[in-house]
């Protein structure tokens, strides 16, 4: 039975790893750097608490949320596809954005600066965190076939195919008649849709939007991303084995057995060794990063 509730605990905590990291396998795989994951999804927690609450439906919140992990995106494309912006920096301000744009519409919205008021849900209202919770939950169900979905895009369609291909060599992709910018603006936008996702997953689980409540998980997706050599049946693997480090964090904090700072640091840890491990090994797309000629 713990072993149940533990690995029950895991996929719940996987649930926003999974969506975010699967639009950053796109985004990459595209040759943009999915720096921005973090932002898009804070941007679809908040579109989701509005759609919610104002909507009085948990599905308008997901509409929503889908909004504002895809406006965020198409800033972020427009800024590094039109106009060239260093990918990094232009990452890093979306982020800022993010925040200051979510702090700020917050007290708009709601007259508060860290929570919103509650919000509708999915699954059963009493269900907790158990097995009853999961089942209940179509996001936990839309988190789950988020990566096999991208894979089967990548691998199995024309769009994946293209994808792969100015990811790697734009200028090639270019010659041969593939619509480069086209196909990079349908990677972000679908990266940001599909990180908004976890963010929209966050809100509708804890029934309210708080400030930075996304608390370094697009990070934490994007570190999945390197780890799984941008492979998504890798990059699932590496979202399941950080969440069973986070789930193991809370279990120990619970017991109290080791002091709570270095209980806060597992997933942490794991992930900056996980990456110091793999990065000098892993091959990114040869494009990433590089303004499309």
């Amino acid at each position: 039975m713990a072993a149940l509730l533990f690995l029950a605990q895991t996929l719940r905590i996987a649930i926003p790893y999974l969506f975010a990291a699967a639009g950053g396998v796109v985004s990459e795989r595209a040759g943009l750097i999915g720096l921005t994951l973090e932002g898009y999804m804070l941007g679809g927690a908040f579109g989701a608490a509005l759609g919610s609450y104002y909507g009085h439906s948990a599905w308008i919140g997901v509409l929503s949320g889908i909004g504002g992990g895809a406006l965020l995106a198409l800033v972020y494309g427009v800024s590094a596809i039109r106009f060239r912006a260093d990918q990094v920096v232009i990452g890093i301000a979306i982020n800022l954005l993010a925040i200051g744009l979510t702090r700020f519409f917050l007290r708009l919205a709601f007259g508060s600066s860290s929570n919103s008021p509650r919000v509708a849900g999915f699954g059963a209202e009493h269900a907790g965190t158990g097995v009853s919770a999961l089942l209940s939950n179509p996001m936990i169900w839309l988190g789950v076939i988020a990566i096999p979905v991208i894979g089967w895009v990548l691998y199995r369609t024309p769009f994946g195919l293209r994808v792969r291909a100015v990811g790697e060599h734009p200028v090639a992709a270019r010659s041969v008649g593939i619509p480069v910018p086209r196909v990079r603006y349908s990677a972000v936008i679908l990266s940001g849709i599909l990180a908004g996702l976890g963010g929209v997953y966050l809100v509708l689980d804890q029934h309210q939007f708080t400030d930075q409540m996304t608390a370094g998980r697009g990070f934490i997706a994007l570190a999945a991303t390197i780890f799984g050599r941008w492979d998504p049946l890798r990059v699932g693997l590496a979202c399941l084995l950080f969440a069973a480090a986070e789930t193991l964090q809370i279990q120990l904090q619970g017991a109290q057995l080791i002091p709570s700072q270095f209980v806060e640091m597992i997933p942490y840890v794991l992930t900056i060794v996980a990456l110091a491990g793999v990065v000098g090994r892993a091959v990114p797309p040869a494009a990433l990063g590089k303004v499309a000629e």
